[in-house]
C-alpha cells in the first residue's frame, strides 16, 4: 500500500495539531492539507482527491454533514468524523462514515481507527475484474444501522439473507428478523459489494453466500432457494446477472 493521503478538517487549531501529531506516528499517513471550514474542505477534496478525511462536525459556514452532502460519491474519501458530541452517532452511521471519534480521543482509540482505514483501503486493491466495479471503497455499504422498538441496532451486511423492495424503502431480512431502511433498491444495488450481493429481480437482492440452490423454470427464469428455505424468483430482466454467477460456478 502506498502513502495514505489524508485531509484534516477542524476549526480548532489545537485539534488539528494533535491529530496531525498522532497520525505522524504512522509513516503511511501523509496529510495533504488542513482546513478550518467545511467550504475549504470541499475545495481541498476536489483539489487533492485524498483517500481519507478526518472531519469535524461543528464548523463555521458549512458543517461536517453539509460538506459531505456537497461531495459526489465517486470523489468522496473514507470519512472519519471527529466531534466532542455523541448525539451525532445515528446521523454519522446514516451518512455511512467509516468511524466516529469522540473528542478527546487518545492514541489507542485512533490506532483502532487507523486499522479500520487500512483494512478498508486494502479491500479496494484490484484483485480481478470484479473489483473494478467499485469506484471508491467508501461507496460500499458493509454495516447497517436500524431503529427497532426504541433501540438502535447495528449489524454487518454479511448477516443479510435477502433484501426486498418496499416502495421508497427496502426491507432487510436477516434470520427471523426484518427491518425497514431508508434506501431504494437501486441505491443498494449500487452500494452493496457486488462480490457478495446480486440483484435477481426488481424487488429482490440476495446474499450470494446464503443461496442453497438455483432451479431453472420452463419460462426461462430461475427460482432461487436460500439456506433458510425461502424461495425468490429471478426475473428475465436480471437473468444475465444470475447467468454470470452460474457460469463462474461451473
Amino acid at each position: 500500500m502506498n502513502d495514505i493521503t489524508t485531509l484534516i478538517v477542524d476549526d480548532e487549531p489545537l485539534a488539528r495539531e494533535k491529530l496531525r501529531m498522532l497520525l505522524g506516528h504512522d509513516p503511511m499517513f501523509r496529510v495533504v492539507q488542513e482546513c478550518s471550514t467545511g467550504r475549504e474542505a470541499i475545495q481541498a477534496i476536489y483539489a487533492h482527491r485524498p483517500q481519507v478525511m478526518f472531519l469535524d462536525v461543528q464548523m463555521p459556514d458549512v458543517d461536517g454533514f453539509g460538506a459531505l452532502n456537497s461531495i459526489d460519491l465517486v470523489t468522496r474519501p473514507l470519512v472519519v468524523l471527529t466531534t466532542a458530541y455523541s448525539n451525532y452517532a445515528v446521523q454519522a452511521f446514516e451518512a455511512e462514515v467509516l468511524d466516529y471519534l469522540l473528542k478527546p480521543f487518545d492514541e489507542e482509540r485512533l490506532g483502532r481507527c487507523i486499522r479500520r482505514i487500512k483494512a478498508r483501503l486494502l479491500q479496494s486493491t484490484p484483485a480481478g475484474n470484479a473489483a473494478d466495479t467499485f469506484h471508491k471503497t467508501s461507496d460500499a455499504i458493509d454495516r447497517f444501522l436500524v431503529k427497532s422498538e426504541g433501540r438502535i441496532l447495528f449489524f454487518d451486511a454479511k448477516e443479510i439473507d435477502w433484501i426486498e423492495a418496499a416502495s421508497n424503502y427496502a426491507e432487510i431480512h436477516t434470520g427471523s428478523q426484518s427491518f425497514l431502511i431508508r434506501h431504494t433498491m437501486n441505491e443498494l444495488e449500487r452500494k452493496l459489494n457486488p462480490m457478495q450481493f446480486l440483484r435477481i429481480h426488481r424487488s429482490f437482492i440476495v446474499n450470494l453466500a446464503k443461496i442453497r440452490g438455483v432451479q431453472p423454470c420452463s419460462s426461462g427464469e430461475y427460482m432461487i432457494r436460500l439456506q433458510s428455505g425461502k424461495e425468490l424468483p429471478s426475473s428475465r430482466g436480471y437473468r444475465d446477472n444470475l447467468a454470470s454467477i452460474l457460469k463462474n460456478a461451473i
